[in-house]
Order: C-alpha cells, then structure tokens, then sequence
C-alpha cells in the first residue's frame, strides 16, 4: 500500500522527532489539529493514527498480562517455546502483538511490514517498549524490517525454525463485528489478495514450520491443508510442518 493522498502529521509541539517522521514518509507536518474527519497522523511523544474520534497507535503494555501466562498462547502453543533462541519470521507484522509474544516465548523476531505508516507505528511502539522494564528484554530480540517479506523471505540466507503468517482477514458483511480500531488499520493496509505468493515465498524459505492465522471458520490459506490445526474462539492458526 501507498501512504494515502493528502496523509500529514500533526505535532502537537514542536520536536524533531516529529519532523523526523515526517521525512521518512515524505509527509507534511502541521501545528493544526486537522479538521472534517480527514485521517491524519499524530505525535505527542506517541504516534498515533486518527480519524474522527477514531485512534490507533500500538501499546504493547495492554499484553503484559499474557505474557505471564506466555506459554497458554495458542500462538506459542502452535510455534512452541523457544529454549535456544531459535528464530521466527513475521512476515506480516501489522501492529507487532504476535511477534512480541513469540519473542516473549524465546524467539529471536524477525518482522516484516511493508506499509510505511504502519511500520513506523510499530517502529514507534517498539522504542517505546524499550523504556518498560517488563517489555525491555523481549523488545531486544525484535527487529523490524520495512519492505516487503515475500522478496525478503526469497532472498534469505538461512533457514529459520518458524514463519508466521497473517495475511488480513477480508471484510466481513457483519462490519459491527469488526472492532474500531482496525478500522483504522484497514485503511492503511487492504486484505491479502496475494495468499498463494505469501505462502509459496514461506515454503521457499524452508523453514521447519509454518504458521498461518486464520479466522475460526475460514477457508485454507491458498486451500493449502496444513498439518495440523490449533484452534481458539475465533481465531484458528493452521500449523504445515516442513521438516
């Protein structure tokens, strides 16, 4: 995805940090709050996206909860703890959560995300996680990437032991069921309509598993059968074992 048409930052002080993100996404920074519900991006010390009375912005605090009970995870359950540092790739990092849990688990967290507003959302969240002592150490074994994973996954030079996969779910018809904040995030970032080359470039890479999240009651990824599946209350992560 593009940076949408119009897209500014506004700082609601003058800092350089503000200034900085807006080079990078070749962007406008204004001192006025915009106006007529247009989306824009804001910074206080804290990035966020907005629209309306709309906010999305990452807080990996909201999992520290989880992250004491880390092994429960249907996530951590499908990739299983990680005792010697293996690596996972995050091919579609979005907003990060499940690559902190997997770094939470032990693994070393390669993440991807091709859609520069919401990488430097998550680049943002991440250095503000560094600050909290109970995120600091997991947040070291994370390192984000912005481009595209399924080049990156082709030009690989070693195997890793996991590769998750979370290609957007499609819109749904019932869209009150569809929690604000990733309405937000669907602007920026549309469905997967690739599946089929996300899931070949993961095979290609000759990991030892390959995760994909997947609604309850979702079809297949590419209609590819996994191996296995684990399955939550809605969310279902098909498990295709490569070695």
């Amino acid at each position: 995805m593009g940076i949408p048409e119009n897209l500014v930052l506004y700082a609601e002080t003058v800092c350089d940090e503000a200034y900085e993100i807006s080079k990078r996404l070749g962007i406008k920074t204004v001192l006025k709050k915009p106006e007529n519900d247009i989306l824009y991006l804001k910074y206080n010390g804290e990035l966020s996206v907005n629209q309306g009375d709309l906010e999305l912005k990452g807080d990996f605090t909201r999992l520290l909860n989880r992250i004491k009970s880390i092994n429960s995870e249907f996530l951590i359950k499908a990739a299983k703890p990680s005792p010697q540092n293996m690596t996972a790739i995050d091919a579609t990092a979005g907003m990060g959560e499940d690559s902190l849990l997997l770094a939470a688990a032990g693994y070393r967290v390669i993440m991807y995300e091709y859609d520069p507003v919401i990488y430097e959302l998550l680049r943002d969240a991440l250095n503000r996680a560094g600050d909290i002592k109970e995120l600091s150490e997991t947040v070291k074994r994370m390192e984000l990437k912005c481009e595209d994973s399924i080049g990156a996954m082709q030009r690989l030079d070693f195997a890793p032991e996991v590769i998750l996969l979370d290609p957007m779910f499609p819109k749904r018809s019932k869209s009150a069921l569809v929690k604000k904040k990733f309405q937000l995030l669907k602007m920026l970032e549309k469905p997967c309509a690739n599946g089929g080359e996300l899931l070949n470039a993961a095979i290609a890479a000759h990991p030892g598993k390959i995760i994909i999240k997947r609604p309850l009651k979702g079809g297949y990824l590419a209609d590819k059968k996994p191996s296995y599946s684990i399955k939550g209350k809605v969310i279902r992560y098909d498990c295709i074992v490569m070695s």
